[in-house]
């Protein structure tokens, strides 16, 4: 019996599961971002939160850190004092998820962060890694 090799990779393709075909698993939303007057507010940043599977408070002291600004949360809305740009926050999101979501090892953002004693460490449920981080 002889199988031609599209039919072959056609075959192979329909038995993947649909998580593995797609490409990016990790989408974040469109930041909701405003400056009204000396404070920026960003509407979404608990939705950013929940898709990165972190506490809104970690990404919060993440974000206050890097912006040098006091920050306070009304709902999953989050109020910045100063002026901030929408690239601005986004690029500082994405520096948080190099380092606290996305896995060292394999990559993959299938991460949860464990305190063991006085240290930190992300740990991959993916390939079972355990990295250190570094403590906000």
């Amino acid at each position: 019996m002889s199988y031609d090799y599209e039919a072959l990779l056609e075959r192979a393709r329909s038995q993947l599961p649909v998580a593995t075909i797609k490409r990016e698993r990790l989408e974040l939303p469109e930041l909701q971002h405003m400056i009204i007057g000396m404070r920026t507010i960003v509407q979404n940043l608990g939705e950013v939160a929940e898709i990165l599977n972190r506490d809104i408070h970690h990404l919060l002291k993440f974000l206050t850190g890097e912006l040098a600004t006091a920050a306070t949360i009304q709902d999953s809305k989050v109020i910045f004092q100063g002026k901030f740009s929408k690239d601005t926050i986004e690029r500082i999101i994405r520096r948080y998820m190099e380092i606290f979501v996305i896995c060292p090892v394999c990559k993959r953002p299938d991460t949860k962060i464990i305190k063991e004693k006085r240290l930190s460490f992300l740990l991959c449920e993916a390939c079972g890694a355990k990295s250190s981080i570094k403590t906000i």
